[in-house]
This record gives C-alpha cells, structure tokens and sequence, in this order.
C-alpha cells in the first residue's frame, strides 16, 4: 500500500504541476494556477500521515516505509526547484517570458551553481534522514529497523557524493576554451 502512494503522490506532484501551471499560463488564471501549486506540499502531509498510521497499526518496518521519508525528503528539497524549473520554461514557451537562464559552464560560477544544486540534494537527503531516524524512534526498541537504518546509511552516501561533485568543481574549476585570435 506505501509504494502505490508513493507512486500515487508522485503521479498527482505532475498532475498538479501540470494543471497549476496550464491555469497560470494558457488558462490566464494566475491565482488558481498558484492555488493548485501550492497544493503540492499536502501530498506530502497524505503520505505522512499514512505512513505514521501504518507502523502505528504494528506494520513492521521495511524498505517502503524508509522509501517514503526519502521521497518526502527529496520533494522538501528539490521540489520548489523542480517547480521554478518547469515555470521558467512553461511561462518562456507559452507566456512571452524570457528564456531561461542556464547554468553556467565555467570556473567559480559553476562551482557556486554545483554548490546550490548539493545543498538542495543535501537538505533532502538530511530531511530524509530526520524522518527516518523519528520513524525509527517511533517503532521503539521492540521493533527492527535495520531497513530505516539502511536507508540513513543511503543518504549519508548521498551527502558524500554531492560534497565530492562540488568540491571538484571548486579545486579543478573548468576553464573557458582559449578563443582563437
């Protein structure tokens, strides 16, 4: 039952991007478009909340329960981005704006954007891990939670990884090819 939420909360996070920004931008409803975005954080109430109601109900904890913390953690820290993402480009194609800016392609300034993208993978990755470790919390001593532990120990290598990616991109910056003269 968890994984099909999770899938279900995933499926409705697009449909309401999708219908939020159809209203902003074709429909010319701005207000409603913003109403149905801003709907997308109760999707993650829902899941919550069930999760919280089945290990309350003796569920024993595994892997879809630690899945879902870290699809609600993911959609704390990437999904406003994921949200301007798609607005940028909808409101370019549609609604006359500008195009969207790209992230640069070299030297400091791609390594403070590598930067910005491993803080928002690290916020959700530790969002993920405070779930997990309240949800391990709430089952107790008497039940396992070697599966949620698993999960932590995943999210600790995600943090790692997203350090290694842009501290490279800070100690070997990459340079801008040398314009012919």
């Amino acid at each position: 039952m968890i994984v099909a939420l999770i899938v279900a909360c995933e499926v409705a996070f697009w449909v309401l991007l999708a219908a939020g920004l159809a209203f902003r931008y074709a429909l010319r409803m701005p207000r409603t478009g913003l109403a149905l975005l801003l709907c997308e954080p109760l999707l993650e109430v829902v899941l919550f909340t069930v999760t919280a109601i089945d290990l309350k109900n003796g569920a024993e904890p595994d892997w879809k329960h630690g899945l879902a913390a870290v699809y609600i953690g993911f959609t704390v820290g990437l999904g406003h981005a994921t949200i301007k993402w798609a607005d940028a480009r909808v409101a370019h194609r549609f609604a006359d704006g500008p195009p969207p800016v790209r992230p640069p392609k070299y030297g400091m300034a791609r390594a403070a954007h590598e930067w910005r993208t491993a803080g928002r993978w690290i916020v959700a990755a530790v969002v993920a891990i405070a779930l997990l470790q309240a949800a391990v919390w709430y089952v107790g001593d008497d039940g396992e939670t070697g599966s949620l532990r698993a999960w932590q120990s995943r999210m600790v290598w995600l943090i790692v990884i997203n350090l290694i990616i842009a501290g490279s991109y800070t100690l070997f910056p990459k340079r801008e090819p040398a314009k012919p003269r």
